[in-house]
């Protein structure tokens, strides 16, 4: 049953979370080494890539052929070509987006995420600022940790023979 304590607080955190719009890259003073306008990222990437990267956009589930890449090679921000996942660390969540428990080190940063009206993990590339997906604490061990990420937002690059 709902009271009217319970409906206040859901509309505050909505509100809250309308004001924050889970944007990584509007965060105070948070500055990345790579940097565009609206109009170059607009060239740079698909609509597709730019609605998750740059508008926290998420893709349907099941409709990325990475989540079920199973070849040895890195998976990197479609943004900006920085490294964010080794296949090593890759598994099959079952939620139909890749899944990785661990990202390389320094690749990927987080914020609170309000979107949804309640707070996420939102991961974002930590070179543009992309966002990427949420990061959960179901995973798999050695971290316990699914990084659940958008195969737009990312392109597939082969281990080289």
């Amino acid at each position: 049953m709902i009271d009217r304590r319970m409906l206040l607080g859901a509309g505050v955190v909505t509100v809250i979370g309308a004001a924050l719009g889970g944007r990584a890259f509007s965060a105070p003073g948070k500055r990345f080494a790579v940097t565009m306008s609206e109009a170059e990222w607009r060239k740079k990437l698909s609509p597709a890539a730019y609605a998750v990267l740059r508008e926290q956009a998420t893709e349907r589930a099941y409709t990325s052929p990475l989540d079920k890449e199973k070849r040895s090679g890195t998976f990197v921000c479609a943004g900006c070509d920085l490294p964010l996942f080794s296949s090593l660390t890759k598994f099959d969540s079952g939620t139909g987006w890749p899944s990785f428990f661990r990202p390389l080190p320094g690749a990927v940063g987080t914020t609170t995420d309000y979107k949804i009206g309640y707070p996420r993990t939102e991961v974002h590339c930590s070179r543009c600022g992309g966002h990427l997906g949420h990061v959960f604490d179901d995973g798999p061990p050695p971290t316990g940790k699914r990084y659940c990420m958008n195969g737009v937002a990312m392109r597939f690059v082969p281990k080289k023979a």
